[in-house]
């Protein structure tokens, strides 16, 4: 896996094959109360004999149903942890992967993740945020992306836009200086670092693309 900032580690890119100029990944967070693997991707399989050696993962976290669709061979990716969702995913999640609890609350574990519901793009679409040593990551899956470097929304047509506008109205209110999300452009940066006023102004130009009927 590479090292993205310390204790935080992404796989190797996969090609989403109905958006072929898009990658995704999953990130693993190095942690003393446990680690965890944050999206759901087939090529994480190839990365099972390094998770173990930095101690395994303690819980798996899906931001939304559709990373359900990308993971292969289930077995290899279970790391033997619980997977966690939205109690408004376990459905669809269900129907390819076994799921082991779900939430409907924001909520802390372990005094450095919060898990906070962002419905919009789906109904149990959630933001997990990280607070490190040095960094506060914020992974918002699909809800916030990277598309050549900038960041845009995915509102789809059966995504809730007014859901979907509150939500970003509340990204906008959290402190964070590391944008992780699940999906970015291939062969572009798939992070991004920034501050209070870059994130504000960023997620600004997104809230008003989608309150005008925008998709991104």
């Amino acid at each position: 896996m590479e090292d993205v900032i310390p204790g935080l580690y992404a796989s190797p890119p996969e090609t989403l094959p109905f958006a072929p100029s898009l990658e995704v990944r999953v990130f693993l967070l190095r942690r003393d109360p446990g680690n965890l693997l944050i999206y759901g991707a087939g090529t994480l399989t190839a990365d099972a004999r390094e998770i173990e050696g930095v101690g395994g993962v303690s819980r798996r976290y899906l931001n939304h149903r559709h990373e359900a669709a990308f993971v292969g061979d289930q077995d290899a990716w279970t790391f033997g942890a619980p997977l966690l969702c939205h109690e408004n995913e376990r459905r669809s999640v269900s129907e390819r992967l076994e799921v082991s609890g779900t939430f409907s609350e924001r909520h802390v574990v372990g005094g450095d993740f919060e898990v906070i519901p962002i419905p919009g793009h789906t109904r149990g679409a959630t933001a997990y945020l990280w607070d490190t040593e040095e960094h506060r990551c914020l992974f918002t899956g699909d809800t916030v992306y990277l598309r050549r470097g900038e960041w845009v929304a995915a509102v789809l047509q059966s995504s809730d836009r007014e859901a979907y506008v509150e939500s970003l109205e509340l990204i906008r209110g959290l402190d964070f200086d590391v944008l992780v999300p699940w999906a970015a452009s291939a062969g572009e940066p798939y992070y991004d670092f920034t501050d209070e006023a870059d994130s504000r102004r960023r997620i600004d130009a997104i809230l008003e693309r989608v309150r005008s009927g925008g998709d991104a």
